[in-house]
């Protein structure tokens, strides 16, 4: 049952946890765009601009989401453009095997912030695949796979 006593578990999830999954997810598609030769802007967050480092901007609601943008890449094709969509769910996977591998290996101990590292990238991977339109040109990393290898049809802003 969740009480009083688990907000600061609450807070530590909500405003630590979870944006670090949404960086290393938003990071699997800048990877990749940089990969193939484009320039590629992360934004964190929502609201106004509270913070930029190099093509890192963080806004005021960073808890909330965050975004890629890359612009035109070497050598263009659809496959190169799928695997910038496919970026955030893989970078996901791996962040999910890499830390279950570590606490396997001993490196690090079992602890609440993994398992809810896991768990929010888990999250974000389910929502991320699932084929689906989030609004007018926001469409889901596997709707955005599956129009650019159906359709050839291309999203230069990426959640």
């Amino acid at each position: 049952m969740f009480t009083f006593e688990d907000m600061g578990t609450f807070i530590w999830a909500f405003f630590v946890t979870l944006p670090l999954t949404l960086l290393i997810h938003t990071g699997g598609h800048a990877f990749f765009a940089l990969l193939f030769g484009g320039k590629a802007s992360l934004t964190i967050g929502r609201g106004s601009k509270l913070l930029k480092i190099k093509n890192i901007e963080i806004r005021k609601f960073y808890f909330v989401d965050s975004a890629c943008y890359y612009d035109k890449l070497r050598k263009d094709r659809r496959w190169k453009h799928a695997l910038i969509y496919a970026g955030g769910p893989l970078f996901n996977i791996s962040s999910i095997l890499m830390v279950n591998g570590l606490i396997h290996a001993g490196v690090l101990n079992t602890h609440l912030f993994f398992y809810q590292f896991v768990y929010f990238s888990l999250y974000l991977l389910f929502f991320s695949l699932i084929p689906i339109d989030y609004g007018e040109n926001n469409p889901s990393d596997g709707k955005a796979i599956y129009d650019v290898l159906k359709h050839g049809k291309i999203y230069k802003e990426f959640n």
